[in-house]
């Protein structure tokens, strides 16, 4: 018993560090933090609306566009980490195969670029 004990020292260590740098930074936080922060930090700059506004309101529909276009650009190169990972094990087949991914995704790319998707006025 006093075995397995000794195995899980470290880990008991580790989460003891954890914890205790968790309360010591969210501590720190409260104490440090600044209490009237000025008006153009709690201003609107991601979404480009009032957070405060009514929910029900009309915004653009560039915000889900660009939004579509992030995932579905992040999604496909996430593909490559493993492709490349793999990439001494591969056969022809897997490297050519990636290439026809890639000019799909570069037609893709160069569409949205010419219909102005990437614009914005």
């Amino acid at each position: 018993m006093e075995g397995m004990l000794r195995e899980y020292l470290p880990i008991l260590v580790f989460l003891a560090i954890a914890i205790g740098l968790g309360l010591v930074l969210i501590l720190s936080a409260v104490i440090i933090a600044v209490r009237n922060p000025d008006p153009e930090k709690v201003s609107a700059y991601e979404c480009g609306f009032n957070a405060f506004d009514d929910a029900r309101m009309k915004f653009d529909v560039r915000f889900y566009l660009v939004s579509i276009l992030f995932i579905i650009f992040d999604l496909e190169i996430a593909f490559l980490f493993p492709w490349a990972v793999a990439f001494k094990d591969i056969s022809m087949v897997g490297f050519w195969s990636m290439m026809v991914f890639l000019a799909v995704l570069t037609v893709g790319f160069a569409y949205e670029w010419k219909k102005g998707a990437l614009e914005w006025e």
